[in-house]
Order: C-alpha cells, then structure tokens, then sequence
C-alpha cells in the first residue's frame, strides 16, 4: 500500500505519516524507486498511533509502548500503565493551574466592577 492510500484509508495526512516514520513510530519497506510500501498492518498501527495521540501521549511515550500493544492486549503491557497516571498526574496539575487563573480572572472581574459601580455612586451622589 502506497502512502497516499494509507492516508486516505485512516483519514490522517500524508504529512503526519511522514512525521510517525520519523518518529520511528512506522516502518515502510523502501522500494527501489524510492517510494514508500506499507505492510497490511500499517493501517492498524496508524489508528493506534492516533488514539494514543488523542489521550494526548507524546510520540516518544508512544514509541515506549506501541510495539508491545500492537502484539498483546494492553493490559498485559507493562509500560502503559505508568505512562498513564504520568499523564494523569500532569493534567491534573494542569487543571489545577487552569482553576487558579480562572479564580484570578474571576477576582479581576469582580474587582472591575465593584470599582466601576462604586464610581457611579460617586458620580451621582455629586450631582
């Protein structure tokens, strides 16, 4: 299978299969021409690429684990669950970042308006 066919099968792009091969996350056959061939499973391996992606695994965490769940199921892959509460762990920090500089906004806010109203008064207490 030709890249182009790879990428219209998964739906991801041609520029993203590159940057999996250098990741070392894919493998193609080179042919003589130079051009890529992909096995029958590259189309699995895409998709599982992608799904780690989305739980918003970094390529390198990827390639720690993807040969090992591409074989076994993944609860019998020992790398996965470390790299999960890893992950875990810095979005909930994340979240707790975000939850701050939300409540500072908030606060901003709150602040602006209090000032604001209490300059009106102000104002109309003048005339």
């Amino acid at each position: 299978m030709k890249i182009g066919e790879l990428a219209e099968r998964t739906g991801v792009s041609i520029r993203s299969i590159r940057y999996y091969e250098q990741q070392g996350l894919l493998t193609p056959v080179r042919q003589e021409n130079g051009y890529r061939e992909y096995s029958p499973f590259a189309e699995e391996h895409v998709r599982t690429i992608r799904l780690y992606l989305n739980l918003g695994l970094s390529t390198e965490e990827i390639a720690g684990i993807l040969h090992c769940v591409l074989k076994n199921k993944e609860a019998f892959c020992e790398e996965v669950l470390p790299i999960y509460r890893h992950k875990l762990k810095q979005i909930d920090e994340q979240i707790q970042l975000l939850n701050g500089i939300r409540q500072n906004l908030i606060d901003r806010i709150d602040s602006i308006l209090l000032e604001r109203s209490q300059t009106c008064q102000c104002q109309e207490e003048a005339k």
